[in-house]
């Protein structure tokens, strides 16, 4: 099972995708491990996308399909993968195509204000990395080690709705391609997260 899993900042995509790799035992397949991972290996196609982020600048599609390859060539992709960060654009969808044929595209759909909110109320502990929201926590206190809560700078509400803004614009468009090949399962993200999961493995039968 060759799977691709899609939504917005703060969807609950990383929580699913942990869920599903699971249960299906298939490797969590993210551009963002690869990247560190090859840099870190002081590999090739690493040292090549090094050199651009140093610079400051994106990683070129071609390199990043390139590591994508090399990562879906090992062992362990052999009964499948779920993959997660990529593709962010169609043009990034149709270099993936020529590389690999993906089975199901999974779309976690949210209501992006509702997202909004939820992001901007989430507190987090800087001492043991506990996370709840504002609501469950009014004295601002950790529940598991009493220290103060805090909001992180990509949860500022400015922040947030940047995020949520750039997604809708760049990726978004990504549902309608993989709609039109058949492709796509819309999964409703906004319930808990046992439904979604239910749902997901339902989209999957």
């Amino acid at each position: 099972m060759k799977l691709l899993i899609m939504g917005a900042p703060g969807s609950g995509k990383g929580t699913q995708a942990a869920i599903i790799c699971k249960t299906h035992d298939i490797p969590h397949v993210s551009t963002g491990d690869i990247l560190r991972k090859n840099i870190a290996d002081g590999t090739e196609l690493g040292k090549q996308a090094k050199a651009f982020m140093d610079a400051g600048k994106l990683v070129p599609d071609e390199l990043v399909v390139a590591l994508l390859k090399d990562r879906i060539e090992q062992p362990d992709c052999k009964k499948g993968f779920l993959l997660d960060g990529f593709p962010r654009t169609k043009a990034q969808a149709d270099a993936l195509g020529k590389i690999v044929d993906i089975d199901v595209a999974l779309n976690l759909e949210t209501d992006l204000d509702k997202l909004a909110d939820r992001m901007a109320s989430r507190r987090v502990c800087p001492k043991c990395g506990y996370s709840t929201s504002a609501q469950a926590a009014p004295d601002g206190k950790c529940k598991e080690c009493g220290d103060t809560l805090i909001v992180r700078d990509d949860d500022k509400r400015e922040v947030v709705e940047n995020r949520l803004k750039v997604y809708a614009e760049n990726t978004a468009p990504l549902v309608d391609y993989y709609k039109s090949k058949g492709l796509l399962k819309n999964i409703d993200g906004m319930q808990a997260i046992d439904d979604v999961n239910k749902a997901i493995e339902a989209a999957l039968k």
